[in-house]
């Protein structure tokens, strides 16, 4: 079955303990719902660096990433459903990338 890679992008910090709890649980339930479709559950990553041929950026871009995830779904439409009941969205200030993975 084909692969397919979410790249997420935005999103917000929970600014507590209890609403950290909550965003937690929502991804936990989302991955967890997708069965053997989850792959690779991914992580979160930290602040990165855009290198570019005009030189690297410190704030990684415009649009940088915050995490990712690898699924399985039987074509990038249905991979697409997937992605969007991804707990980034709730809020509006995120966003999921979705990409094949092209084997090599």
């Amino acid at each position: 079955m084909p692969k397919f890679v979410f790249a997420y992008h935005g999103g917000g910090k929970p600014e507590s303990e209890e609403e950290g709890a909550k965003v937690m649980a929502a991804w936990q339930n989302w991955l967890g719902g997708m069965g053997d479709g989850c792959v690779d559950m991914g992580a979160p990553v930290g602040m990165s660096k855009t290198v570019s041929a005009g030189g690297v950026a410190d704030d990684g871009g415009s649009n940088p990433l915050s995490g990712y995830t690898i699924v399985e779904a039987a074509d990038i439409d249905a991979a697409v459903e997937m992605a969007k009941c991804c707990p980034i969205l709730d809020g509006g200030s995120g966003t999921v990338e979705v990409a094949p993975v092209m084997e090599m």
